[in-house]
């Protein structure tokens, strides 16, 4: 048995490719909603490549602040499609990547990374569309002494990541949907992007739009809106 510090465990199984298609296609806005906003990764990364959405199962890594032995391991063994997931520990005194790891991941098939902790060659990252997010920058360079252990829960920014949650990112940041939540969550974020779809239409076209809603909920709070201040 390895010993605790040291252990890759198994991977889990794989999301449908269709789950992942659908995916690709909503926005980390609205699939937050309809999970009422407890999946969020914290605020704290941030996407540090030009541009281009994240989708695909975690691949995670946990390992000791400024020290990626485990995140070599993780690139090496990483499938196609997976997102390497770094709990770093959110200390950015040491870069856990750089340009020359995140080019090897891309090569390997690795759908992105996200570290919660510091990279380092931010300006070949930033116009790579290989995304990556992180919670920082340093010239510093890691150790590589371990520990570090794979596919074991882990906490990024403000929430627990574990292994085979989709992970989806764009500029509005990231999230992480379980696998069985996540047909729901698609249906329901589809809906509500069809409904702020028809709402811009509206307010774009110079459309009747009813905001009575806001009277009605500072109403509810005891708040008196004097009559010529009502909502049109």
């Amino acid at each position: 048995m390895a010993p605790i510090g040291f252990r890759i465990l198994p991977f889990p199984p794989k999301p449908a490719p269709k789950l992942i298609a659908a995916l690709r296609k909503i926005a980390t806005a609205h699939l937050s909603d309809n999970m009422h906003r407890l999946h969020a990764i914290g605020p704290d990364l941030w996407p540090c490549h030009k541009g281009g959405r994240l989708v695909g199962p975690a691949l995670t890594v946990k390992v000791g602040p400024g020290d990626n032995l485990m995140v070599h391991k993780a690139i090496d063994i990483a499938r196609p499609g997976d997102v390497i997931v770094v709990d770093a520990g959110g200390v950015n005194t040491q870069a856990i990547i750089g340009e020359i790891m995140s080019s090897l991941a891309e090569r390997n098939g690795v759908a992105g990374m996200v570290i919660d902790g510091a990279i380092r060659d931010a300006d070949a990252l930033a116009i790579s569309s290989f995304p990556v997010y992180a919670s920082g920058v340093t010239h510093r360079g890691p150790y590589k002494n371990g520990p570090g252990e794979i596919n074991v829960p882990v906490v990024i920014g403000d929430a627990v990541v574990n292994p085979g949650d989709i992970i989806i990112g764009d500029d509005d940041g990231l999230l992480a949907l379980p696998q069985e939540l996540a047909a729901e969550t698609i249906a329901l974020a589809l809906d509500q992007a069809k409904k702020e779809a028809a709402l811009l239409k509206a307010i774009r076209g110079k459309g009747k739009i009813d905001r009575r809603w806001v009277d009605e909920a500072l109403r509810a709070k005891g708040c008196v809106v004097p009559a010529k201040l009502r909502s049109r």
